[in-house]
């Protein structure tokens, strides 16, 4: 699985848990670019992502993310999907 797929993943996660099938996720996504990704929804979210790939990210990791982009490359590192 690469990153793209990843991000395709990420974004079926984003539309479910924000339950709006207009979400189109790019690597630079933050959460000032989607209006009901709030600080709350931020922890669904990372949960959601956690349960879909079958991982547990670590705080300093979540803390670290500036982007969607971010996020994908933490999932790739977990699922050994990077060198």
């Amino acid at each position: 699985m690469d990153n793209t797929e990843i991000l395709h993943k990420v974004e079926a996660v984003f539309r479910d848990v924000l339950d709006d099938e207009e979400i189109t996720l790019v690597t630079t996504t933050t959460a000032n670019d989607i209006e009901d990704w709030d600080s709350l929804t931020h922890v669904e979210l990372v949960r959601a992502v956690e349960k879909a790939f079958d991982i547990r990210f670590t705080s300093a990791e979540i803390l670290a993310w500036k982007n969607v982009g971010e996020m994908v490359e933490s999932v790739a590192r977990h699922k050994g999907y990077v060198a």
